[in-house]
């Protein structure tokens, strides 16, 4: 075996320290380990992770493929490169929004910022972002209108020191093994308590103080409820928010009455009188999916945000902190260009705009107007017209998107180029297929949920047929743009050398962190804008509270429950909601093998599946929604409220069902509640409808 290799592991968002050894004479993974020495984790590790990192179970990718007669077949990198690069200058020629380019979470601080170069700069396409606006968009967005600056105020340091812990929308125990463990242990003190608010029972539920289940789509009512029951209960710390906010007034102003806010989130008034009293004490506020994957998500996750405020609770040990899912989320969103240019530049800001063309040395007016509008309005933008290239990294939109039938049409329609590690359902449609290294075997540097970077590192060699995603991106634009990437190789720590001198001056700034300091502190907070320098608890020091808002104050939302995006009614009776599974995680593509075809299993309560006994069959049924069908498998669970239907939102055929219409203030889509039925299989097509169009519950014709 090697020596140990410090990296971090890549799984979720926590940027636990990993330790892991390589075989000295064969490619991969021997042993992975947490490392005692990493500032985030000590030593602390997930079997997940930690089975995950040393031996996934998907289909590897081992050398490039073209498509030729319907198939794919391997081909040589130069190949592969040259014809991605035909395609995408045919497209150019055209428009440069004939191009489209879907990132990642999964990708390094490097890879994601040189595509981002190359998506804005080079490009010059609107049609780029991330399938981190899938997940995390609502929550930037609200923290953005409410502080002027993305990524949570508190740290991981904070949640000792909680006295109240209130998880929304999320299921950390099995989304965030680690980072759950301190939640617990902090909740678990006499004089602190943990409170779940979740539509269904979950891992986490099992060690609430208090359970509130709300009905799904209904998280801002009871925000709301929450608020509006502090202002009567007189809890306000009115003078943190004479000192450090603006609109309350208008905020109370628009508060519904307590009993029918309660009353439209399905729950009592003693429980949101008790969410308001545990308010009072030192909270810190989680949320995740369930808050963000809604077309309230932003106005939700204010409301979150608006909590805090109220009761003063933005100070060391508490404050409004959301649960980034895939690893590198943070990442990617301050250093892609994907909502703003690098360190939170804003997008539309004439100033920052040149500064942005100046440093790539590009003229302004090839950067694009707008951030353009979200994975869903791309993959519309890419079915109608004008992208005809559509270029995937480290991601699965056939898979991980709504509507997933459209999605796979609008990409088998497409020029797809998919950039991946292993097999996927988007892979399969690809017309190139270039595979690249995945964890244990790239370099370069990760942001966790935190706001700390750290470095990830390879133990093992690649086959000289597998790349580093910074190699392809840089590949690829070099044979576009010869000044844009002079050179056909770049250095992951030369790249990182340019993104962090961007940032120099920004909110999020990364200027004085350089590899070598994190070779000898492993992790770094941002901002920090000196060698010594590293971030803490934000917007408040010995001088007071300041926010890189206008007035300098944070600011308090007006936002009201405004219905569900998709009601049931006669014909769609039950609710479908979504959630993680802890096997797993980004679509399942490490964890789920190969050949699997397992359908996935459904949580319905047990009085829900004796009303539709009828509609079972050995056990399995269709659930159908108004795009599509999917073979469930039944785990009868009162743990489900009735007349729901919870299914895994990362198992490949689920997103057949959800809805793909989006928070229209931040583009994330509504993946955790929609209008479904039961029905049964067909004697003459039992069991095939996974991932189809379906009329009537049964799947549509086909030109096939």
């Amino acid at each position: 075996m090697s020596e140990w290799t410090p990296t971090t592991c890549m799984r979720c968002a926590v940027g636990c320290g990993h330790l892991q050894q390589g075989y000295t004479n064969n490619y991969g993974l021997d042993t992975v380990r947490g490392d005692a020495s990493h500032p985030v984790n000590r030593g602390l590790a997930c079997q997940r992770g930690v089975s995950e990192t040393a031996d996934p179970d998907g289909d590897w990718l081992t050398r490039p493929l073209v498509r030729e007669d319907g198939t794919l077949v391997p081909t040589s990198w130069e190949t592969a490169i040259g014809t991605v690069v035909s395609h995408i200058e045919d497209a150019l020629a055209e428009t440069r929004d004939g191009v489209a380019v879907l990132g990642s979470g999964q990708q390094t601080n490097e890879a994601a910022y040189a595509l981002g170069k190359l998506a804005r700069g080079g490009f010059g396409t609107r049609y780029y972002d991330a399938n981190t606006t899938l997940c995390m968009a609502s929550a930037v967005t609200a923290y953005y209108q409410a502080f002027g600056s993305d990524a949570p105020p508190p740290t991981y340091e904070d949640i000792p020191d909680a006295e109240t812990h209130v998880i929304w929308g999320a299921n950390p125990a099995v989304a965030h093994p680690v980072m759950y463990r301190w939640i617990a242990d902090s909740a678990s003190d006499d004089d602190s308590e943990l409170i779940v608010v979740d539509p269904v029972e979950s891992e986490t539920v099992d060690d609430a103080d208090l359970h509130a289940q709300v009905d799904p789509g209904t998280d801002l009512a009871f925000a709301r409820a929450v608020l509006a029951q502090t202002v009567a209960d007189d809890a306000v710390d009115r003078e943190f928010v004479a000192e450090a906010t603006t609109g309350f007034e208008a905020t109370v102003d628009s508060l519904p009455s307590v009993r029918e806010a309660a009353e439209t989130a399905g729950v009592s008034v003693e429980t949101v009188e008790r969410v308001a009293e545990a308010m009072t004490d030192s909270a810190l506020v989680y949320w995740g999916m369930g808050v963000n994957q809604s077309v309230q998500g932003t106005a939700t996750s204010r409301a979150l945000i608006d909590l805090c405020l109220a009761t003063g609770n933005l100070r060391p040990g508490s404050g409004p902190f959301s649960l980034t899912g895939q690893a590198n989320s943070m990442g990617t969103r301050v250093c892609s260009s994907k909502g703003t240019w690098p360190g939170q530049r804003g997008f539309t800001d004439p100033e920052e705009r040149q500064f942005i063309a100046d440093e790539w040395e590009i003229p302004r007016s090839r950067l694009p107007d707008d951030p353009g509008p979200g994975p869903v309005g791309i993959v519309d933008a890419v079915a109608d017209g004008p992208p005809e290239v559509c270029w995937t990294v480290a991601t699965n939109p056939v898979a991980g998107m709504p509507d997933a039938s459209e999605v796979r049409s609008a990409l088998d329609d497409a020029f797809l180029v998919a950039q991946d590690a292993f097999r996927t359902e988007t892979v399969e449609l690809a017309d190139v297929v270039l595979p690249a290294a995945t964890w244990g075997e790239s370099e370069g540097t990760v942001t966790n949920m935190e706001r700390r970077i750290s470095r990830v590192r390879a133990a093992t060699e690649t086959s000289p047929k597998i790349k580093q995603d910074l190699d392809i991106i840089v590949a690829i634009g070099a044979a576009i743009d010869g000044e844009l990437f002079p050179r056909p190789a770049l250095s992951p720590e030369s790249v990182f050398d340019e993104l962090r001198a961007l940032t120099a001056g920004t909110p999020a700034d990364l200027s004085g962190i350089s590899y070598d300091r994190l070779e000898a502190e492993r992790a770094v907070r941002w901002p920090a804008p000196s060698p010594e320098a590293e971030g803490g608890y934000r917007y408040v020091d010995n001088d007071g509270w300041s926010f890189p808002t206008p007035s300098g104050r944070a600011r308090f939302s007006t936002g009201a429950h405004d219905g569900l995006a998709e009601p049931t009614d006669d014909e769609f009776p039950l609710t479908l909601t979504t959630g993680r599974q802890a096997d797993a995680y980004n679509t399942g593509v490490r964890s789920r093998g190969t050949g699997t075809d397992d359908p996935p299993m459904a949580r319905i309560h047990p009085e829900t599946t004796l009303e539709y006994i009828e509609s079972f069959d050995r056990g399995k049924t269709v659930v159908s929604s108004r795009r599509g069908s999917v073979t469930i498998a039944v785990n009868p669970d009162d743990g489900v409220p009735k007349g729901m239907v919870w299914l895994p939102i990362h198992h490949p055929a689920v997103n057949a069902l959800t809805l793909p219409v989006v928070d229209p203030e931040s583009d994330e889509p509504n993946l955790k509640q929609c209008a479904v039925d039961v029905r049964a299989p067909q004697p003459s097509n039992p069991l095939v409808h996974e991932g189809q169009p379906t009329v009537d519950g049964e799947p549509a014709p086909t030109d096939d």
